[in-house]
């Protein structure tokens, strides 16, 4: 794989191609295994907390579709912070998503071996993950055509499951007359908001979680050929992927089976998070076959999402180095399009989590989790900060914008007040409280790092809309 000189990305991404990837990032272990801890929290009021969230992503997503519209860049919001904000913001968010979609790699990886185990109880967890890390990296190594077939699959095959797994419940709920078996329990067991607003507020960073990954959107954008028609496309279909897929599935899981009903099986596991609730209310109704079918169906979201990170963080590499905020090395690509070393490094870090699988396999999913929600925060922070100065120096100069993001910039102060409710609740919440404390410890690291590198030559200064 000899790198070539020239360093270009291939625009090879479809339409379809983009509308699955962006699809890819928001269903996988945030709802299918994820979901289980939020039950616990907010009851049946899970619905609205799922609403809310992705009311909140929607709008962030759009502040970025904004900028990409304009500039589809394969650094994505990275790019836009180090033209609007300055080089050290777009270094920040650069790395800070580096170590993020490591961390959900490691993530997805963790969670293909609780699937596996489901049918192979005494497989290791740590062995799952290595042959999955393998399988996946060795895709992406293909050309971005390959992984884009690779990520259209695996999303279609979640979207019809997910889709006939509400069509299934809604056909039980309407025939079978079983007592249990009802809408009702939406709202008779101790309420709809059973643990008070308290408990759906103390779940919302764990529901933001599940909508981690939406923003690789932007990674994709700098290699489809009709950016302005495909981008506005895929983040509009934001809403009603909530809707469905969140709100939708959760609405019938939590009314086949009493939620009190389905935690204390869920506990009966070890933990809350070693089995798919999913998987466990359609065989506790006497399904199984269906039950083996939709845990092949999560495994596959799953490998989804952990194959869209690869791409993702390899796509940011590159971008990163063109800005001069990581290694010009990374900007070398193979004579298929591939920038493989932005797919090896951040894979060495990734295969970690076999390790941790081996040493510490209980409670990492958890810890994983928290981590990610304070690196989401800061990933999210900086779009929506990014956008209010990309806003401000277009109005400034006149530029016309084909995709504007509604209500800015109230919407933009919205989602900050959002993202201070998801840190208050961390920073009261014992078992994730540390990785708020985090936040400020690695961005300090990152500030470090950068001054130690600030002695190379400045990039050029960029003004008004990039």
């Amino acid at each position: 794989m000899t790198p070539t000189h020239s360093g270009h990305l291939e625009r090879k991404l479809q339409n379809r191609h983009i509308q699955l990837i962006a699809l890819g990032g928001t269903i996988g272990t945030g709802l299918f295994l994820g979901s289980a801890g939020i039950i616990e929290m907010a009851g049946p009021a899970v619905l609205l907390g799922y609403a809310i969230g992705g009311a909140l992503i929607f709008l962030i997503m759009r502040f970025l579709g904004e900028m990409l519209v304009e500039a589809p860049n394969a650094g994505s919001f990275s790019y836009f912070a180090n033209r609007h904000l300055g080089r050290f913001a777009g270094f920040l968010s650069g790395w800070n998503c580096i170590a993020l979609y490591v961390l959900v790699g490691m993530l997805e990886l963790t969670a293909c071996g609780k699937f596996i185990q489901y049918w192979w109880p005494q497989v290791p967890t740590w062995a799952t993950a290595a042959v999955f890390f393998v399988l996946i990296n060795a895709v992406n190594f293909i050309n971005v055509k390959a992984y884009g077939e690779f990520e259209f699959w695996f999303a279609l095959i979640k979207i019809v499951a997910v889709v006939a797994m509400i069509a299934t419940g809604v056909y039980l709920l309407s025939t079978t007359g079983n007592p249990t078996q009802t809408v009702t329990n939406l709202w008779t067991q101790g309420g709809f908001m059973p643990n008070g607003i308290a408990g759906l507020v103390m779940s919302l960073a764990f529901i933001m979680f599940a909508f981690g990954g939406v923003e690789m959107l932007g990674f994709a954008a700098a290699e489809t050929d009709q950016p302005r028609k495909v981008i506005p496309k895929a983040i509009n279909q934001l809403v009603w992927r909530v809707l469905v897929f969140y709100v939708g599935s959760m609405a019938v899981l939590l009314s086949l089976t009493p939620w009190t009903d389905l935690v204390a099986q869920l506990k009966a596991g070890g933990d809350t998070y070693s089995n798919s609730p999913f998987v466990l209310v359609i065989s506790g109704i006497g399904q199984n076959l269906a039950a083996h079918v939709l845990n092949f169906v999560i495994l596959t979201a799953t490998l989804s999402v952990y194959n869209s990170m690869v791409y993702s963080t390899s796509r940011l590499l590159y971008g990163m180095a063109g800005e001069g905020n990581a290694p010009k090395s990374l900007m070398q690509v193979n004579r298929r399009g591939v920038p493989v070393r932005a797919i090896v490094y951040p894979g060495l870090a990734t295969a970690l989590c076999v390790v941790l699988n081996y040493v510490a396999p209980h409670g990492l999913i958890e810890l994983l989790m928290s981590l990610i929600v304070a690196a989401l925060v800061i990933t999210w922070v900086v779009i929506i900060v990014t956008h209010m100065r990309f806003r401000r120096d277009a109005v400034r100069k006149g530029t016309p914008l084909a995709f504007r993001a509604p209500f800015a910039p109230v919407s933009n102060l919205v989602c900050l007040a959002g993202m201070a409710l998801v840190v208050g609740v961390m920073l009261l919440t014992p078992s994730i409280r540390g990785s708020a404390l985090a936040i400020p410890v690695w961005i300090g690291v990152l500030y470090l790092a950068f001054r130690a590198l600030s002695s190379r030559p400045a990039l050029p200064s960029v003004q008004g809309v990039a």
